[in-house]
């Protein structure tokens, strides 16, 4: 082969693996999360709960005649139930995939595992990013009207805890990218982040006690809760709120990766 044909075959096979990588990787599960409807019924729902919660919640703050709180206090109490929208959305990206058999096409596409993982991962916290602030702005402009003087508003820390809510949501994420790979059911990945995210919390605080309600402070939620509201008493500061759940974040991602890597699809 001459010299000419050896660069000609170079710059075609650089023209064909150009796009490639993390980023080929982050764009094409981009373009397969919007192809499907899951994703806005999820953002749909968030939407919906989240204005039909926060009118309520500043309904009874008034009829209640409870103490000045900051308004964006019922968005981030809104996140409860919002929460699972993002996690749902995140799940079905692992789950929708084991359940159709595709996920052996993506893996053929991008062959190194983690890859995948991490693709998905940065795609569903980066969506559920911009819905958790999408649902604080949302819910406090529709929770101010019926606070009617019961709410207060500042600039800084509204902003504050919108971007909190942001961070909170892009975490149950990829927490729900993680277990996802590593049950790859939707029925059995949803039942444990339920029990995880809320049904633990519950239980723990039903039952009391200070052992209990020590171990319900750093449940993933919790923590979200003091990391979110503002002017709330809290056991710790909002730096180690966000390190609660991001340690949990981190397990979940860490023990996906270990069944995707020693497992085949």
């Amino acid at each position: 082969m001459s010299t000419g044909s050896i660069a000609q075959a170079t710059r075609s096979t650089g023209q064909r693996n150009r796009g490639g990588g993390v980023s080929g990787a982050i764009r094409a599960e981009w373009v397969k999360l919007w192809s499907v409807r899951s994703p806005y019924v999820c953002l749909t729902a968030g939407v919906v709960v989240t204005a039909i919660f926060t009118f309520y919640y500043g309904s009874i703050a008034r009829i209640n005649d409870q103490p000045l709180q900051p308004v964006g206090n019922a968005s981030a109490a809104s996140l409860l139930l919002v929460q699972f929208t993002c996690a749902v959305l995140a799940m079905l990206t692992v789950t929708g995939e084991y359940a159709t058999g595709s996920v052996r096409a993506s893996l053929l596409w991008v062959p190194v595992r983690q890859r995948v993982q991490l693709a998905k991962t940065v795609v569903a916290a980066a969506v559920a990013f911009a819905a958790g602030a999408l649902f604080g702005v949302l819910g406090i402009a529709v929770a101010w009207v019926p606070f009617r003087g019961h709410a207060t508003f500042q600039l800084a820390s509204t902003v504050g805890q919108v971007t909190t809510m942001g961070v909170y949501c892009a975490l149950i994420a990829a927490t729900a990218v993680g277990v996802s790979f590593l049950l790859r059911a939707s029925a059995g990945a949803l039942t444990v982040l339920f029990i995880l995210i809320a049904a633990v919390p519950s239980v723990l605080t039903g039952l009391g006690g200070d052992m209990l309600l020590a171990v319900n402070d750093v449940m993933p939620q919790t923590a979200g809760m003091h990391l979110m509201r503002a002017g709330a008493d809290a056991p710790y500061t909002w730096p180690v709120a966000l390190l609660i759940v991001l340690s949990w974040t981190v397990a979940a991602y860490l023990a996906g990766s270990l069944r995707l890597r020693s497992r085949d699809a």
